[in-house]
């Protein structure tokens, strides 16, 4: 019962005394407590300053300041994902890299004419009637199965063209007729080479098999390029059908392509290289391919301790229409890399000594978030159909060999098979050329989504080179060393070879220096907090407890306060809809004991209690008059005394 006064003073403070810091009713008095109170001096400067002038340049500066910090985290932020690239040079024992050879050439033409009588027989005539060109009529061998029939129909079908460019006409080879050109005219190139008249234009019409309505009109300025395309055209539709067992004996064997084979200053021969059979190149052979578990090395730089060979390119047994020029092509690569001959391959001079000094070059890049690289390219959402390391090339082309495969039915024959398909030819697909080219025109617009998904690899070899030429061999020893080397290829010393059929080719480092370029993190996550701690000290005088402090007030304590307001205000709505009536929208907010967040029961001080608002209804307290009946005696005893009785009387 004693306390009971106490609490009911307690509890009149609640209800009357205005509530300050994180329990503050309101975000207004939240935002001005927090100023008050803060680290950072430039909110309390923007409520303490007297004057207007000068609480707004303390709010200018605040805001300043502020901005000031955000720009430089977010480049903190940025610089953190940057890496700093470091090479270092070593000098040791390198590896040898595989090095491929091709033949430019891909098949003995005495071997094919069987297979390209019909189309060469076609080409010919083109060039009668477009240029004059004539020679004597040769017998023509007939081709085998029914390649002859099959390939007369497919000429009438898609023969070439003699293109009037203002007339939109065209006069076919195979008939002489003129056609109405209908569709798309795409221009393969532009040569200075010119077919004669310059409004005469070569080139070939494609239709959709489908809708022959649907066509497209591929032209050359050039009839060189024309004619080379078309006849490579119905060339991969010969060679598609043609078993790989086949093709692989219709091509040069090692025997025929190597003449005389140094390594490291001693002699090698064709058991060091390994044959590959690539599409357009035909057999081609590849020294320290690794296949058998050992891959060669050198201690010395210099021509003399690289690979020294002798090539025997045959000129003779040239197609003169897929090819015009002689020689060899070759390729340096890491044994887990594929040859992409066709695609950055080096040629190598007929009748020439070309010297290949190389530099070795390893590279380490940094995946994600450093920069948009794959490590072994299994994030890829493209298979790999080449069985070699990923690269960007292999991506690529497997990209394009996949939807040529999902588009027109089968694959292009220039790229390996995916499993389950087969190459694209005329008797299976009379449909895929059209689709082909035309998925092609896609492809180089970057429309088929493969160069989006392709990336680059993390990681690889490079090998730098630098090529030189010189005559080879030279007038003075021009005759008996093409007598040695007919002697030592078989044939009589009456029959000597040719130097336009030879080349001299050395592959060399010059020197042993292996470059490694790497890179690291520029920025760790210590360096960032520092940073951050640094830039925060520097504008707003602040700490990590400063940021806390602005994370506790700024998001939980406001959204705490409005989140309080919506819910008494959805109180009082379902109160006066419970009594039948509206709530009264201007009854002023009780502060102090109705906010559930006050949970104080301290008993009130002296201070405290001076503080109390005065009722406004009530009259200003002022001193009670005084009470006179207290100013009378009353004797505490009924009986008067006997002795005070006398003195009474007297």
């Amino acid at each position: 019962a004693a306390t009971a006064p106490g609490k009911k003073i307690t509890a009149r403070l609640k209800r009357t005394l205005p509530v300050r810091g994180p329990q503050a009713p309101t975000v207004s008095e939240l935002m001005r407590w927090y100023c008050l109170n803060t680290n950072t001096h430039g909110c309390r400067r923007i409520v303490v300053s007297r004057g207007r002038l000068r609480r707004l340049l303390w709010i200018l500066l605040t805001l300043s300041a502020v901005g000031l910090i955000l720009w430089q985290c977010a480049e903190l932020l940025m610089n953190y994902y940057s890496a700093s690239v470091s090479v270092t040079v070593q000098f040791q024992k390198l590896p040898f890299p595989a090095v491929t050879i091709c033949n430019i050439n891909p098949y003995k033409y005495s071997a094919m004419k069987e297979y390209l009588s019909e189309l060469d027989k076609e080409t010919k005539k083109a060039l009668e009637t477009f240029y004059g060109f004539s020679e004597g009529k040769p017998k023509v061998r007939r081709s085998v199965d029914d390649w002859n029939s099959t390939g007369s129909d497919f000429f009438q079908q898609i023969p070439l063209l003699k293109v009037e460019e203002f007339s939109r006409t065209a006069t076919d080879l195979y008939s002489g007729q003129k056609r109405k050109i209908e569709g798309s005219v795409f221009h393969k190139d532009s040569s200075i080479v010119n077919s004669g008249d310059s409004s005469d234009i070569i080139g070939f019409q494609l239709c959709d098999a489908n809708n022959s309505s649907d066509c497209a009109l591929y032209t050359f300025s050039s009839g060189v390029n024309a004619i080379q395309e078309w006849y490579r055209l119905h060339y991969m539709n010969i060679m598609a059908q043609i078993p790989l067992e086949t093709k692989e004996k219709l091509s040069y064997s090692a025997e025929d392509l190597l003449l005389t084979c140094f390594f490291d200053g001693l002699s090698c021969d064709k058991r060091h290289f390994t044959r590959f059979h690539h599409p357009l190149h035909g057999n081609c052979y590849t020294f320290n391919s690794g296949e058998n578990g050992t891959i060669l090395s050198t201690s010395t730089g210099g021509s003399e301790y690289g690979l020294q060979v002798v090539l025997y390119i045959d000129e003779a047994e040239y197609n003169p229409f897929l090819v015009t020029s002689s020689g060899a092509k070759i390729i340096v690569h890491d044994q887990d890399e594929y040859p992409f001959i066709e695609d950055i391959g080096t040629e190598i001079e007929t009748a020439a000594a070309t010297s290949i000094g190389m530099h070795f070059t390893q590279s380490c890049k940094l995946s994600k978030p450093y920069s948009d690289c794959t490590e072994t390219g299994a994030d890829i959402p493209v298979e790999n159909i080449y069985n070699k390391s990923y690269s960007l090339q292999i991506c690529l082309h497997s990209c394009f060999q996949k939807a040529m495969v999902d588009s027109c039915g089968c694959a292009q024959y220039a790229q390996p098979l995916p499993a389950g398909a087969e190459y694209c030819n005329y008797k299976k697909n009379p449909n895929w050329m059209y689709c082909y080219y035309r998925l092609h025109e896609k492809f180089v617009k970057e429309q088929l989504g493969c160069q989006q998904i392709c990336k680059d690899a993390c990681s690889f070899k490079e090998w730098a080179l630098t090529t030189s030429i010189a005559q080879w061999p030279s007038v003075a020893s021009e005759d008996w060393m093409l007598r040695v080397l007919s002697w030592d290829k078989g044939q009589k010393l009456n029959k000597k070879l040719n130097k336009t059929d030879l080349a001299n080719l050395m592959v060399f480092y010059k020197d042993l220096n292996e470059r490694f370029i790497s890179e690291n993190p520029a920025n760790t996550l210590v360096i960032l907090l520092s940073n951050f701690g640094g830039q925060l000290g520097l504008w707003m005088s602040c700490s990590v407890v400063c940021v806390i402090e602005i994370v506790e007030v700024f998001f939980i304590d406001s959204l705490s306060i409005v989140l309080r307001h919506q819910w008494q205000r959805a109180k009082k709505w379902w109160h006066g809809r419970q009594r039948g009536k509206e709530p009264r929208a201007s009854e002023p907010q009780r502060q102090g004991h109705d906010n559930p967040v006050c949970i104080d029961e301290d008993l009130p001080t002296f201070t405290t209690a001076l503080r109390l608002p005065l009722p406004q209804d009530s009259p200003l307290p002022r001193t009670p008059p005084p009470n006179y009946s207290t100013l009378r005696l009353d004797t505490a005893f009924t009986e008067q005394l006997p002795d005070t009785l006398e003195l009474g009387q007297h």
